[in-house]
């Protein structure tokens, strides 16, 4: 039975976290820049995991902190859709450069 090396669970969480911000930089539209950082998350989460499979079964630090992140992303993303819904009321849009009325 082969493992896979730590390593390329590293390059898989870089790749996706590259494609998040690619996605939160790049894009106009909220949902979408919502979506770059969920994907940053997952691979934040991958290279949790993947330093804790490589210091050993009895690790569970890696576990408890994607946990963590986990929670963390969903009240992320229910705040943000509940902030992203009211624009969206306001202005019948979600294109983030046009969005100036929160400047206060």
């Amino acid at each position: 039975m082969t493992t896979i090396p730590t390593a390329h669970f590293l390059y898989l969480a870089a790749l996706l976290f590259g494609f998040g911000l690619f996605a939160v930089l790049a894009r106009k539209n909220a949902i979408s820049v919502l979506m770059g950082v969920e994907l940053m998350l997952n691979g934040v989460n991958i290279n949790f995991l993947a330093f804790a499979r490589h210091w050993g079964p009895d690790n569970v630090t890696g576990g408890v902190f994607v946990v963590f992140v986990i929670t963390l992303a969903a009240a992320e993303a229910a705040v943000a859709l509940a902030i992203i819904i009211a624009i969206y009321r306001q202005m019948r849009g979600v294109n983030v450069d046009e969005v100036k009325f929160l400047k206060h």
